[in-house]
This record gives C-alpha cells, sequence and structure tokens, in this order.
C-alpha cells in the first residue's frame, strides 16, 4: 500500500485567483455599496481616442479634393456645432453604469419642481401683459402722471365749528346723502361725512355734563356708548339703503284735496341713560334729521319682562304714570297742552305711542279694563319735534337741557318700575 505524502498538494495558479477573488468578492459584500466615479484622466483618453462622426444636421459641401483631406481637416478643428456638444459632454459614450435606489429618488418630480413648473408656466401666461412693457396701451405716454385731486369738505363760510353747537354744514351734509344714499357717493364725499360726524360727536360730548346735571342717574359715558352709528345693517332686511332713515310724512297742498307725501331722510342720533344707548333703562334721545328733528324719552320696544312689569303696576296702580303725565310742564311741552283730567293725558299719551300698540288687550288682562288703552301699549315714550334751526342755534343744549328736566320724573318712573332694586 502506498504511502501518503505529508507535504501540501501544488495550488495551481488559476485555483489561487479564484479564491482571491471569492475572499475580495466576500469583503466587497461587507463594506458598504460605493458609487464608482468616472476619473479625468480616462475621459480625457477616450476624448483623444474618440473619431470625430459627421453630423446628420449639416451635410458636407462638394469638394474635389480626396476624402482623407477632409477627414484630416474634421480631426483638426470641426465646424459642427452638434461635433462640439458631443465632445463636450463624453458621458454619452460612457459605458452604462448600475442605478442605484439614490439615483432612482433623484428621478422621480418632486412637489417643489411641480411649484416651479406652474409658477413658470404662470409667468409664461402673464409674460408680454405687464404694463411698463413696451407696446401695451395703458392710456399713458412715457413720462406721463395721472393726478387725482383729493376731495375735500365743504367750506365752512363764515359759520366756525365749535363743540357746543352743530354747524350748517352737517345738516347740508344729511341732505345729501339722503339722495345719494349709497356707498360710492359716500366715498367721493368721505370729507364731508367725517366733517359731519365729528361735529355731532363733539356736539354730543359737550352735552352730556349738561344732561347729567339735570338727572344725576347718568353717568359720563364714552361717545361709542352714546351715538348711533349711521349704517344699516342690511343683511336681512328687504330694504337695501345701507344707512339710516327717517320717516317724514308731509303734506303737499294739490286742487283738490291735501296728498300725503312720505319722504326718507338720513339722521344723527345718540341716546343717554344709566347705560348710554344701550341696556333695560330709559334713555334720553335726540334725533338730528333735516326736517324731523326732535327730543324724546323712554323705552321704545322693550323685552317682555320689563314689559310685563309696567303693564302689572298699570294695573295695580295707574294713578303713578297718571300723575307724572299730569305735571303742567309735560302737559304743555309733549301732550300738546292737554287738559288736567286722567282721560285727555291717557288719549294723548297712548295716541303718541298708537304705531307699535295692540289691536287687542294683552294676554292675561280682560278686554273692559279700566287701564286697557295703555295695557296695549308696547311702547312707553314721549317726544316734542323741534326745527332744524333750533337745534342748530347757539342756545340749542340749554333747550335740550331745559327739556330732560321735564322728562326726568317720567323716566325715572319706568326706571323704578323696570328696575326697582336699583
Amino acid at each position: 500500500m502506498p504511502r501518503r505524502s505529508s507535504r501540501p498538494d501544488p495550488v495551481s495558479p488559476e485555483a489561487s485567483m479564484a479564491s482571491k477573488r471569492r475572499a475580495s468578492a466576500r469583503l466587497s459584500a461587507a463594506e458598504p455599496e460605493v458609487k464608482r466615479v468616472k476619473s479625468n484622466v480616462d475621459l480625457s483618453l477616450r476624448q483623444a481616442k474618440s473619431t470625430a462622426s459627421k453630423s446628420k444636421y449639416f451635410e458636407a459641401e462638394d469638394s474635389d479634393e480626396p476624402d482623407s483631406d477632409s477627414d484630416a481637416s474634421a480631426e483638426e478643428s470641426s465646424g459642427s456645432v452638434y461635433e462640439e456638444a458631443r465632445e463636450e459632454s463624453p458621458a454619452d459614450e460612457a459605458e452604462p453604469e448600475e442605478v442605484s435606489a439614490t439615483e432612482d429618488t433623484k428621478k422621480k418630480p418632486s412637489t417643489k419642481g411641480k411649484q416651479q413648473q406652474s409658477t413658470n408656466s404662470r409667468n409664461n401666461l402673464m409674460k408680454g401683459k405687464e404694463l411698463w412693457r413696451e407696446g401695451v396701451r395703458a392710456g399713458l405716454e412715457p413720462g406721463q402722471e395721472v393726478i387725482i385731486a383729493k376731495p375735500k369738505p365743504r367750506d365752512a363760510g363764515q359759520t366756525p365749528y365749535q363743540d357746543e353747537t352743530l354747524h350748517p354744514n352737517t345738516r347740508l351734509f344729511l341732505i345729501d346723502l339722503a339722495g345719494n344714499n349709497d356707498r360710492q357717493w359716500l366715498k367721493a364725499h368721505d370729507p364731508d361725512y367725517r366733517a359731519a360726524k365729528k361735529d355731532f360727536e363733539t356736539f354730543v360730548e359737550s352735552l352730556t355734563p349738561k344732561i347729567s346735571e339735570v338727572d344725576t342717574t347718568v353717568p359720563e359715558l364714552p361717545l361709542k356708548d352714546l351715538v348711533f352709528r349711521i349704517h344699516r345693517d342690511v343683511r336681512f332686511s328687504k330694504n337695501p339703503l345701507p344707512y339710516k332713515v327717517g320717516y317724514l310724512p308731509l303734506r303737499v297742498p294739490v286742487p283738490v284735496t291735501c296728498l300725503r307725501v312720505c319722504v326718507w331722510r338720513t339722521h344723527f342720533s345718540a341716546a343717554w341713560s344709566r347705560t348710554g344707548k344701550k341696556g333695560p333703562y330709559a334713555a334720553y334721545y335726540v334725533h338730528f334729521q333735516p326736517g324731523s328733528c326732535f327730543v324724546g324719552c323712554g323705552l321704545w320696544n322693550p323685552e317682555s319682562e320689563p314689559l310685563a312689569l309696567l303693564r302689572e303696576d298699570i294695573d295695580e296702580n295707574s294713578a303713578g304714570l297718571k300723575g307724572v303725565l299730569r305735571a303742567p310742564e309735560m302737559r304743555r311741552e309733549f301732550l300738546k297742552g292737554a287738559s288736567d283730567d286722567d282721560d285727555a293725558v291717557v288719549d294723548a299719551f297712548t295716541h303718541h305711542n298708537r304705531e307699535s300698540a295692540l289691536k287687542t288687550k294683552p294676554k292675561g288682562y280682560e278686554a273692559d279694563n279700566e287701564n286697557i288703552k295703555l295695557l296695549r301699549l308696547r311702547s312707553f315714550t314721549i317726544g316734542k319735534p323741534i326745527t332744524d334751526n333750533e337745534l342748530t342755534g347757539d342756545d340749542a343744549q340749554e333747550k335740550i337741557a331745559a327739556l330732560v328736566g321735564v322728562m326726568e320724573p317720567f323716566v325715572t318712573y319706568l326706571n323704578s318700575v323696570v328696575m326697582p332694586d336699583q
């Protein structure tokens, strides 16, 4: 039996190379994949080795010289732009490489790219429409300017604006606004509106201390709590006029009879009470409407709870309200000189509040109640009309304060019934 040799078997060169390749492959698999970058040296060598090819976009001119000369001249300097582009970008001639996962994500269109494309397309659509571009017709020649005169308020004339009086221009503005009850017109006459609004606000602000002296329960509140806005809320109204209007009946004589005409007028207004223009208390009211100015007080369409309290007090003790209405100054100034009688003052008072009165008896009361005329009322107000000249006169605030003194017992009665704990 032959003896086995202890020497290792000779390994062929091919086997050793294969084992080295397998080892290198295992090492390369363990390491992260590295993107291969083409060497600039290889690119330059490839450019040098590559031969210029004829462009398919340009045809060579007919020449009697041999083809070899033309090829040599083409190698020295090519006259084709297409060939220069091919020489500048040798990546087209390079061998294809494996595409990695990162390259796949780069090829996917991103959101930012889409936004940029949409912006570019929008800019392309707007291109040529700019007013500054040459050839665009804007109605102006180069160097021309359009100067729009800023509207100015109406001239005050010889009457200066004062805090204690209303200026005649404020009345003229309300008359103009009544004939042009439109937002576009008011924008064009904004200085007149601001001047009139400021004039009325300074009048109200200077009148407040005088009312507080007569009725000590009225505090000096800021203007925003006293002055009503001139704009109307037209969201749920069938009347589209944007500014407040007032109803003014006029009697125009005609050959046969008198015709009752309804004229719409805009107005400024303000109210004073313990809580200003809003709240449950009875208030003093000044209404500045050309042709229909007045001063008044009371509760206009109160809520159901204070209205129920008023009706209960009238049913149980009507002498309290009737005693206030029978005062001499009250009958002279607000009840058209009614006689000193309960029925006369009640008739004058209910006639003044007839527009909101019930047609029948209120719920919970009998129709034959002795105070049914007062129980049917939904508003408890009194007022006196004054002329435009009186309200715009120098002594307008003194007259208003005097009327407030006459109305004060009536307001005190209403507040004592509606808010007994106050």
